[in-house]
């Protein structure tokens, strides 16, 4: 689960990480009331979207009056932000935030994720902090500096200090520094976040080392432990077939291709995205029902792929252990006369009840392409979403 920059401020400064004054607005009266409250005479408009890159998007405004203040929150606020991370269509600001003006003396880059490999949280810092980050990752990745976190002993003050003089902290900062890294590592492991990012921190005129951005994602299977974190959450800037998928407990991703794909289990789903890949296809989503997928749930799967305008196939793959062949066939079924099923069905079943559930398929009238491998059914999908004769 993703939230804004102002809600992850708002996080970070509970656990004394020091972030601008700064108020969140949803109209251009809002922005106005915001700026005349925080004071000063240079304030920050920043869209709020899950996204970064907003400040080559446009979406970022130094403004240096009321008039300005104005002229940008009406600017920004409706608009159709696009960077590098929201895709061609980007994605509408509703949301502003309204923060003081910062003494920028350098820009700095810490970031946090959990390592898999050594399965410890990976602590990131550099001194080439910015909306450059990428850039640095992929061309000059040693200026980026880590350190694994022992979970036992956390960061320590000498492991805070070293990475902070690696990042080129000022040797009067390097102490705030250590201090904003282990308050950050500490919002990060009590909060379950997956992501932790403050790009950028910086140094001010004087002398202080302030959060001037904060990026948060969370561990979704943690958020029943964090109500007050459930409570951030923007649909606005989530898909709403994503969100009416997981009403129904479906695991589903939209993704940009026309063959619509049905699957029991995360891996079987990405290898049958993989298949159709193979065959020439493009998938239209990711879908994976689960072990114990209901004949409700494979019904509302369908509704939910076929919202998609670029549906142009459909391919339902499953292996049956837990969940049986035949409450899938049953499923499949119903789903496809309760949604008059229009585009093209390619069914491939294997496991528990498989003979049952093709003779189901079989005499239910419906107008279903059987497969036996999932390189046939990749094939015959992939055939039939193109329109073309479906192979023998």
């Amino acid at each position: 689960m993703k939230i804004h920059e102002y809600q992850g401020k708002e996080i970070l400064k509970k656990y004394g990480v020091p972030v601008p004054r700064a108020i969140p607005a949803f109209s251009v009266d809002d922005a106005l009331k915001a700026a005349q409250a925080l004071g000063g005479s240079v304030w920050v408009v920043k869209a709020q979207i899950h996204a970064g890159g907003r400040g080559k998007g446009g979406g970022v405004k130094v403004a240096k009056s009321m008039d300005e203040v104005k002229q940008y929150a009406e600017q920004i606020l409706g608009m159709q932000l696009v960077t590098h991370q929201t895709g061609p269509a980007g994605q509408k600001v509703r949301r502003l935030l309204i923060e003081e003006g910062a003494d920028i003396q350098k820009e700095y880059y810490l970031g946090m994720v959990i390592d898999r490999a050594t399965q410890k949280v990976c602590v990131m810092a550099s001194s080439e902090g910015g909306m450059n980050i990428e850039e640095v990752a992929e061309h000059t990745p040693e200026l980026i500096h880590k350190l694994f976190v022992n979970p036992v002993t956390g960061v320590t003050d000498g492991e805070g200090d070293e990475l902070a003089v690696r990042m080129g902290m000022p040797a009067e900062c390097v102490s705030q520094a250590r201090t904003t890294i282990q308050k950050l590592y500490q919002a990060f492991v009590e909060t379950d976040a997956d992501l932790a990012e403050i790009n950028p921190l910086i140094t001010t005129g004087d002398g202080r080392v302030v959060a001037l951005d904060a990026k948060m994602n969370f561990d979704s299977n943690a958020l029943y432990r964090h109500p007050e974190i459930v409570a951030m959450r923007d649909l606005d800037e989530e898909d709403p077939a994503e969100i009416e998928a997981s009403k129904y407990d479906l695991a589903y991703i939209s993704l940009d291709g026309n063959i619509g794909c049905l699957v029991n289990g995360a891996g079987l789903a990405m290898a049958t995205m993989d298949t159709i890949k193979l065959y020439g296809g493009e998938p239209a989503n990711f879908l994976d029902v689960g072990g114990g997928a209901s004949t409700e749930k494979v019904t509302e799967a369908f509704k939910i792929m076929l919202k998609n305008p670029n549906l142009k196939a459909i391919l339902v793959n499953i292996f049956g252990g837990i969940m049986k062949c035949d409450v899938i066939a049953e499923g499949v079924i119903s789903a496809a006369k309760q949604v008059h099923l229009q585009v093209p069905l390619v069914v491939r079943m294997k496991g528990t009840n498989e003979d049952l559930g093709k003779k189901m398929l079989a005499e239910s009238g419906l107008p279903i392409i059987s497969a036996d491998t999932m390189a046939q059914a990749a094939e015959r999908v992939v055939a039939a979403a193109d329109g073309k004769t479906i192979p023998a």
